[in-house]
């Protein structure tokens, strides 16, 4: 059968239809496809490129953010639970806190709050960071971990005096908004109000030490404002003083809490497993590699260890590396002076409580272990 130039041949072989194309067809068919799908794609990528797309971008990953940040904090009511019942403490100035002191439970019941807002406008991203019986080195001295914790502390606390100071040399550093926990901030994470920044902090963890028998001295000053320049020099004033007041004081503890992000991203740490609504603590050391005399830089890793091992005992994922630097940080004042970094700028004020709780609850025994027995 001749087949014209538009017409088709039809036959049919065991019930399928079989249709016979001309060249001209298929070939009009294939253009019309290649063209169709070229405008298609030109229209995605002409629509990728708008305003409204990136928007659309955002929200979708700002909503997939905020899905993730839920899954991680698991419910709000075991993650912020200590929002409602957080005592307001008034800003005094540096108060002695004996073993025999009555800790305060909170008084409310658990009540959730939303979904953190960075003060810094910053995507927010948990991580973890591995951490245990590990030291972060940015020194060129060689450590044998080993031997350290071998050794242990030879820290001694005397018993019937004050043992113990915390102290903050940048007292305003805050953490991320969230909930009832918000403040007039006087810079990016950063506020003077006690109740929210890293003093609120040194309160809880002075409690926890007095309730374990400890003698402990919080210094509640606000070394970093309005001059953030000069805040070492300061607070470093401030130990010395203290300590010719007080020459039994054996441990220094400088509250801080970090800052971790780049590029818009701001990392919040957290501590796996049962502890996942808790940031991450980090033990910071500084040496005389700097160049600045400091001898006691090795019993303050030694302590630093022991607290260290003390902790990660019980909270595997709750400490990050101790952190080893060249620079001394006032640690030179004393031996068993330490940075104590918990949290960061990402973290909610109730994710440090939590932190520092814990951090306390495990290190308290074996701070008083160190206490000599009295004659």
């Amino acid at each position: 059968m001749r087949r014209g130039a538009a017409s088709r041949h039809m036959n049919k072989r065991r019930g399928a239809d079989i249709v016979f194309f001309t060249g001209g067809e298929i070939t009009m068919f294939l253009s019309r496809r290649i063209v169709s799908s070229a405008i298609i794609m030109m229209s995605m990528y002409i629509f990728s490129m708008s305003p409204l797309c990136r928007q659309a971008k955002a929200y979708i990953s700002e909503r997939r953010e905020s899905m993730r940040m839920e899954n991680v904090r698991v419910n709000g009511e075991s993650c912020d639970w200590f929002s409602s019942g957080a005592q307001k403490i008034p800003v005094l100035q540096p108060v002695i806190y004996s073993g025999s002191a009555a800790r305060q439970e909170p008084s409310a019941p658990p009540q959730p709050s939303p979904e953190p807002i960075p003060a810094s406008g910053g995507m927010i991203i948990p991580t973890t960071i591995e951490g245990g019986l590990t030291i972060k080195n940015q020194t060129s001295y060689q450590i044998n971990m080993g031997q350290l914790i071998r050794d242990g502390t030879d820290i001694r606390l005397k018993p019937g005096t004050v043992q113990i100071l915390i102290i903050h040399t940048h007292s305003s550093e805050a953490y991320t908004p969230a909930g009832i926990d918000t403040y007039e901030a006087s810079d990016v994470s950063r506020t003077e109000d006690t109740n929210y920044n890293v003093v609120r902090i040194g309160d809880e963890l002075t409690e926890i030490l007095t309730a374990a028998g400890l003698n402990v001295l919080h210094d509640r000053g606000i070394y970093d404002y309005p001059s953030y320049t000069g805040s070492y020099t300061r607070s470093g004033q401030a130990v010395a003083q203290h300590l010719a007041q007080n020459p039994d004081i054996r441990i220094v503890i400088d509250i801080h809490r970090d800052s971790l992000g780049e590029n818009g991203v701001i990392y919040k740490t957290l501590a796996e497993g049962d502890e996942s609504c808790a940031s991450q603590v980090m033990l910071l050391v500084g040496t005389d590699e700097s160049g600045l005399a400091h001898d006691n830089w090795r019993q303050n890793l030694s302590l630093a260890m022991y607290l260290q091992k003390a902790v990660s005992g019980t909270h595997p994922t709750l400490m990050r590396p101790v952190m080893l630097v060249p620079q001394r940080y006032n640690q030179h004042l004393t031996p068993g002076s330490l940075i104590l970094e918990v949290g960061s700028d990402g973290n909610t004020l109730q994710e440090a409580l939590t932190a520092v709780r814990l951090f306390g609850a495990a290190a308290a025994p074996a701070l008083a272990a160190l206490v000599e027995s009295a004659e």
